[in-house]
């Protein structure tokens, strides 16, 4: 287990009005040791909201490529021990990241990731909280072939992960997250925490609205592409 102590928060940010809201939310937090990384993937609206924060982040531009470059580019430049992303429209509750690396280094897991509430555009909350059953990793393996309960943003892990599983999977545009935890799945044990601890804004401009059918067809097609594996992991998790 990772014994350093740096979070590296990776925000990539395309034409997002709520981006300095997700830099705030990462500035708060209480755990100190953080630094954040906003990857401007080509924008054209609402760098100006970034301006007042350049003197405490990480601030690369680069030409749009999609968020999975955006991310991969962040992690090229990042000191951390730990990696966490953080969506532009999305907020980190204040003890986020302390909490997980607390639970991280209490159950001896590299892959951390939490409950979280859903808001609208004006930031606020409309559904009580959205949450994953607590199951066995067989379970958690059949859900995972199925559907991504998984929110990116909530996610927390070791960086030592990517030098096994690699980056994420630039051609993706809508489910580079699923597709990276399908790979991680096998080899890693994940851990989770049932409070929330991010708030995750719906909105009429986020992709998986304006994209539903494109992101469907992608989810099936990651889906196939990880089906064996995760067959053969279910079945000797079964016999375990």
């Amino acid at each position: 287990m990772n014994q350093k102590t740096k979070v590296s928060v990776v925000i990539p940010f395309y034409n997002c009005p709520y981006v300095h809201l997700a830099v705030e939310s990462v500035l708060a937090q209480s755990y100190a040791d953080i630094e954040l990384i906003v990857v401007d993937d080509g924008s054209t609206l609402h760098t100006e909201k970034l301006e007042a924060y350049k003197s405490r982040i990480v601030y690369v531009r680069k030409t749009n490529g999609g968020t999975g470059s955006a991310l991969n580019r962040g992690i090229e430049v990042a000191n951390g021990a730990y990696f966490a992303w953080l969506s532009a429209d999305d907020l980190f509750h204040p003890d986020k990241i302390r909490r997980q690396i607390e639970v991280i280094r209490s159950s001896g897991t590299s892959f951390n990731h939490t409950a979280y509430y859903y808001i609208n555009e004006h930031g606020q909350r409309f559904q009580d909280i959205v949450r994953m059953p607590a199951c066995s990793r067989p379970a958690l393996i059949q859900t995972m072939m199925s559907s991504c309960p998984v929110n990116g943003s909530t996610v927390l892990f070791d960086m030592e992960i990517l030098s096994r599983v690699g980056g994420f999977n630039e051609s993706l545009l809508y489910t580079q997250d699923y597709d990276m935890w399908l790979r991680i799945l096998p080899h890693y044990e994940w851990s989770y925490i049932e409070e929330p601890l991010l708030d995750y804004r719906v909105h009429n401009e986020m992709g998986s609205v304006l994209h539903s059918e494109a992101q469907n067809r992608e989810i099936a097609r990651v889906q196939f592409m990880h089906r064996g594996k995760l067959t053969q992991l279910l079945r000797k998790e079964t016999r375990n």
